[in-house]
């Protein structure tokens, strides 16, 4: 139905090429031409001024479910003047005792506007709507909760 690219480069800018010693900071570039500067998480060695690919999965999910969230509250006739998320992904091993992003939680805080404004069950029901409707919450196994 749709394909979406990004291209990774990274290049060795350091004198030995070790385990310890190899640089991690490379680019993504997307087909819109734009380009985040990307690294290994600050705790395997990469810089913490570029974007991991861990926080990259947390805010694709919260951005995909806020998008998705927008979406589902216009079709009910909620006005959304604000929407924040403080998300946090959780790494713990599996069963394999392999490192994995287990738990991803999102903590959006929605203002409304208009004179229309959704009880705690109709915002409940969005955020279900939201995270059954969010591409990325559907093509993971974590497990995604909004707090």
């Amino acid at each position: 139905m749709s394909e979406h690219v990004a291209t990774i480069t990274w290049k060795r800018s350091s004198a030995e090429y070790t385990a310890q010693t190899y640089n991690r900071g490379h680019e993504w570039k997307f087909d819109s031409g734009v380009v985040v500067p990307a690294s290994a998480s600050p705790l395997y060695r990469g810089d913490a001024d570029r974007v991991d690919p861990e926080e990259a999965l947390v805010a694709a999910l919260s951005s995909c479910h806020m998008l998705t969230f927008l979406f589902e509250a216009a079709r009910a006739k909620l006005v959304v003047d604000s929407y924040e998320d403080a998300a946090v992904g959780v790494m713990t091993k599996n069963e394999h005792g392999k490192l994995w992003v287990s738990r991803v939680t999102l903590r959006p805080k929605i203002s409304f506007g208009g004179t229309k404004q959704p009880s705690a069950e109709e915002l409940a029901a969005l955020h279900h709507r939201a995270h059954e409707g969010c591409f990325i919450a559907q093509s993971v196994k974590t497990e995604v909760v909004i707090e």
